[in-house]
């Protein structure tokens, strides 16, 4: 039995590694093309301002968030929030990011169903990633296979989740790279640049749907191994 769980663990392990690169990647190609401006000048607050208003999202303001990489679209209060680095900054890397953000935005409008389907579990998500662990963590100490096999039920609402962003994210990219090349805001040199960018952060998501499987996958052979 002992195969069973050195093996979970090493899924577990190499999901982490990846996790670890994948941040490291995000942050090294952000900051590298943090520090060249582009030829334009525009800043990400304008390019997001200039994008919002293209495709008629009048409504909806750009507002500056304090930390590094905390920029988002929040669907719910229909806000853009850009950290300084990209409201302020007139680098790639920061209208890359704010052309990324406006992407979420024009999918909130035209009703892409990832993001709506996404948007409509956030609820439960937030819920059962919470509940989940308590439910194993009480199953174990309890011996109480149910509790355990409920906390794996929850969770799987997580990992859900997480595969559900992968193709939100994905097109959000899509669409920031095809609208700052039809809009010429970006040079080609720049759009590769801005692609660069794009595609680490990507890689965080598909890092961070790994982790997750990795972990529902340990936590199920742990659970075999319990009723064994």
């Amino acid at each position: 039995m002992s195969v069973i769980f050195d093996s979970s663990f090493i899924i577990l392990i190499l999901a982490l590694i990846i996790s670890l690169f994948a941040q490291h990647k995000i942050n090294s190609t952000f900051n590298k093309y943090l520090q060249i401006n582009s030829i334009n000048g525009y800043t990400g607050a304008q390019v997001a301002r200039m994008l919002l208003d293209y495709n008629g999202l009048y409504d909806i303001p750009v507002e500056i968030i304090s930390g590094k990489l905390s920029d988002h679209y929040d669907p719910s209060n229909k806000v853009m929030r850009l950290s300084q680095d990209v409201f302020y900054g007139a680098s790639i890397a920061s209208i890359g990011v704010a052309a990324h953000e406006t992407g979420h935005a024009i999918q909130h409008k035209e009703n892409y169903v990832p993001l709506s389907l996404r948007n409509s579990i956030v609820p439960v998500v937030n819920l059962s990633s919470n509940l989940s662990w308590i439910l194993f963590i009480l199953g174990m100490f309890l011996g109480w296979s149910g509790l355990f096999r409920l906390g794996i039920l929850l969770f799987t609402a997580v990992v859900l989740f997480q595969l559900i962003t992968l193709p939100v994210e994905f097109d959000a990219s899509r669409r920031a790279l095809n609208i700052l090349e039809n809009k010429s805001i970006l040079s080609n040199d720049e759009l590769a640049g801005a692609k660069s960018v794009l595609s680490a952060a990507a890689m965080t998501y598909v890092a961070a749907a790994l982790m997750a499987i990795s972990q529902l996958l340990r936590l199920i052979l742990i659970s075999n191994r319990s009723r064994d």
